[in-house]
């Protein structure tokens, strides 16, 4: 939904990656080495000319190496198992049906996955197979806006979260691909109806991911040196947050507490603290769940009439 791939009830949309295999059919790399978007665009255009009865197949790229794939017709089903086991030195896994309703759409997993493979051992380039995860019709989420008594604008550079936002009921606006773009569009809308922006980051998690600790480190002060452009602006209420840990020596998304700050008028932190994981610790607000971050947010905004029960 992200990348505005015509996608319609009844569809089932899967993640996809270009991966690189070995000889020996094992995964090297799930992500190719982080193909260019321009080199996905090519390989996804190969890809288009597998056929598969009894299903309609579209493809599209999304960015570096993602793509998105749609089974069309009425026996598409999401009751089906990944092919991705978000691991290296083992093969892409086999689709099965997770119920009778799939066994059709898994058998079509898998043959798209085959001639997929085939194709691409002709290509030569970067990848040479693919792996795909998150079977799924069109969700009904809650509308964020109804939910909260916001008017809520979404900002983000990377498809995935765009689309996230857009099911939410966000509206979504257009940005160019780095961060400081993102603020530039944040500033044109700023003195609009708008009473919330969600702003999204990747290039921290992207470094996290391929387990490069300087990376990420240099993609963190590059997203700092930009917040002092948003203080600018003067929110009512400012939230740094993340949606998971990924350490770059685990190189993956892990349990570990993710920090998140909060600041208004209305916070009653410590001043001279830095928004360092040690620091957050020992923070005022403690250790909370993600769903109680909102009800926290809109307090400091001073939109509830009361909290709590």
């Amino acid at each position: 939904l992200g990348i505005g791939a015509p996608i319609e009830k009844g569809d089932v949309a899967a993640r996809g990656n270009f991966c690189l295999l070995g000889e020996d059919g094992k995964i090297i790399d799930r992500r190719a080495g982080r193909i260019t978007t321009e080199e996905c665009v090519e390989l996804v255009e190969l890809l288009k000319q597998i056929e598969i009865p009894g299903f309609g197949i579209e493809i599209h790229p999304v960015m570096d190496y993602r793509f998105v794939l749609v089974f069309k017709g009425e026996t598409s089903s999401p009751d089906v198992s990944e092919t991705d086991p978000q691991i290296t030195g083992v093969t892409p896994m086999i689709s099965n049906p997770t119920s009778e309703r799939g066994t059709g759409t898994a058998l079509a997993v898998n043959l798209f996955t085959q001639r997929s493979a085939e194709i691409l051992r002709e290509y030569n380039g970067s990848a040479n197979g693919i792996l795909l995860r998150g079977f799924s019709n069109i969700p009904e989420l809650p509308h964020f806006g109804i939910s909260y008594a916001l008017n809520p604008a979404a900002i983000a550079a990377y498809p995935m979260y765009r689309g996230v936002a857009g099911l939410l009921g966000m509206d979504v606006l257009e940005s160019k691909q780095t961060f400081e773009d993102e603020i530039k569009t944040l500033e044109a809308n700023y003195s609009k109806d708008y009473d919330y922006f969600f702003l999204h980051y990747k290039p921290a998690d992207s470094a996290g991911e391929d387990g490069n600790f300087a990376q990420k480190v240099a993609m963190l002060e590059e997203f700092d040196s930009q917040l002092e452009r948003i203080l600018l602006l003067k929110p009512d209420v400012l939230v740094v947050c993340g949606d998971h840990s990924t350490p770059s020596y685990i190189a993956s998304h892990s349990w570990h507490p993710v920090p998140f700050l909060i600041s208004s008028n209305l916070s009653q932190g410590r001043a001279e603290a830095k928004f360092t994981e040690n620091s957050c610790q020992e923070g005022s607000i403690g250790s909370i769940r993600a769903e109680e971050l909102m009800l926290l947010v809109l307090s400091h905004a001073d939109k509830l009439n009361k909290f709590g029960p």
